[in-house]
């Protein structure tokens, strides 16, 4: 269901950028054709030059419309990444012609300046084919950037500043053509030159404009990220609770994606589940900053300063993948002595099973030094689990449990009494009726003392587990 509507939201938003790189192309084509039939009929080169901007912003429109088609693939074998990647080689490619267009206008204008002078014709038609411009690249120009904002669209985003640096460059023009026709009127020769005048500061506007949109796109094809966005990520993670510190994080962007890549340090005692709570805590860390990224998240374990050494013995028994139990550690004449017991496979021979043990408490000492001897048990894990065998029939040790509980007058009941057998060992497990309103400080006492008085009437039950439950949600008594 999550997939069908991320499907969708993908579909729209490719169709809403597709729509406007679209409308971007007719517009772009429509001024491109009226700035060079009035640029040829007045030989403005002004006109021209800002003709010759319109023509290259056609060729950047329909390079946009292209790649935001392509973008909108999802990633395949080739490209895991998805293709996000061609709109920031399309921007580029635009900024390369907004170069071209720059030294071709400021070859012209200083050729009509110093070697062939042209008179420009004027009449109303340039001025109003100006304006018109002006308009039509305003208002595509903020639709185009919306778009872009709203989807991170960096090829959308080059295409409106190519058409701001257009209002501009069109003002430019407007003002030559402006000096000009005031300096026919008034006979200011040197008015003369407003033309190409104009026709250089387009060209200067124009760099201006692809210098910034290059310096952006370059930054982003060579994976370059915000150093700022990096470290407010970095703080947002660290601050999650269990994280000890993030070793590595890098960031880099495709397109309208952006990728997150954390090397994160947690404790070494961790659960599975634990660690992957964790992780899904500072995934969501890092989209709180850079909203709908893609994360991944490497985890390794780290010792903590605040360890004790039955933890780290814990984490060497951990490491070598045995069960470890019963660790007591003594302190004689400032040097720790180590107690333990250490399951393994009951098929394993003895010398195996020793060598293994030594390698285990080698590396116990070598994790502690302040350790001076670990002793080890050896005991035998089944390779196969056994199924307790139900002696349900066995009433002395049931007739010794009701006897216990009958001395303590809050037991109100005793009920689902399990008896089993694992090897030679007899577990007893239990069902026990306590008033509703016992204080579970008092329960814990009643539990614990019926415990204790049982093992002293059957000393041969190993194992005692008794399950309290209020007189409410008994349906046995």
């Amino acid at each position: 269901m999550t997939t069908a509507i991320e499907d969708e939201d993908a579909q729209r938003v490719a169709s809403e950028k597709s729509s406007a790189a679209l409308l971007s192309v007719f517009a772009a084509c429509a001024m491109t054709g009226l700035k060079v039939v009035t640029g040829v009929l007045t030989g403005s080169l002004g006109m021209l030059s800002d003709a010759a901007h319109s023509g290259i912003d056609l060729l950047g429109a329909g390079l946009t419309f292209f790649s935001v088609r392509v973008s909108g693939k999802p990633a395949d074998e080739d490209h895991t990444y998805g293709h996000g990647k061609i709109e920031n080689l399309s921007a580029f490619a635009e900024t390369g012609l907004m170069v071209i267009s720059c030294f071709w206008i400021t070859y012209e204008a200083i050729d009509r300046i110093f070697f062939h002078p042209t008179e420009v014709k004027l009449s109303l038609w340039p001025f109003a084919v100006l304006l018109t411009s002006i308009a039509v690249d305003y208002w595509r120009s903020r639709q185009l950037l919306q778009v872009a904002r709203r989807h991170g669209s960096a090829a959308l985003e080059a295409d409106a500043l190519h058409f701001a640096s257009d209002i501009w460059a069109t003002l430019a023009v407007l003002l030559g053509l402006a000096a000009t026709w005031i300096g026919a009127q008034f006979h200011l020769r040197w008015l003369h030159y407003a033309d190409p005048l104009a026709a250089i500061a387009v060209s200067i506007l124009i760099f201006r404009f692809t210098w910034n949109l290059a310096t952006k796109t370059i930054a982003v094809l060579l994976d370059s990220a915000p150093a700022e966005t990096r470290q407010r990520m970095m703080e947002e993670v660290g601050r999650t609770d269990g994280v000890l510190s993030v070793d590595q994080a890098r960031v880099r962007r495709s397109g309208t994606s952006y990728f997150a890549d954390l090397t994160l340090s947690l404790s070494r005692h961790l659960t599975f589940q634990h660690t992957e709570d964790l992780v899904h805590e500072a995934t969501e860390a890092v989209r709180r900053v850079i909203p709908g990224a893609d994360v991944v998240i490497h985890t390794v374990p780290r010792e903590t300063v605040a360890e004790s050494v039955f933890d780290k013995v814990r984490a060497v028994a951990s490491r070598n993948n045995v069960v470890l139990h019963d660790v007591s550690v003594q302190s004689i004449d400032g040097q720790l002595h180590v107690e333990q017991h250490i399951e393994v496979n009951e098929t394993m021979p003895l010398r195996k099973a020793h060598d293994f043990v030594r390698h285990v408490e080698d590396e116990i000492r070598t994790e502690v030094p302040q350790i001076a001897s670990v002793l080890t048990h050896i005991e035998s894990e089944p390779s196969t689990i056994e199924l307790p065998v139900s002696i349900e029939r066995d009433r002395q040790i049931e007739s010794r449990l009701r006897s216990a509980a009958r001395r303590f007058p809050e037991v109100l009941d005793i009920h689902e009494i399990v008896i089993g057998r694992v090897g030679d060992r007899i577990h007893v497990s239990c069902h026990c009726t306590l008033p509703d309103a016992l204080e579970m400080q008092h329960v814990h006492d009643v539990i614990t003392g019926l415990e204790d008085q049982f093992k002293q009437e059957a000393p041969d039950v190993y194992r005692v587990l008794i399950h309290p439950e209020p007189v409410s949600d008994n349906h046995h008594h």
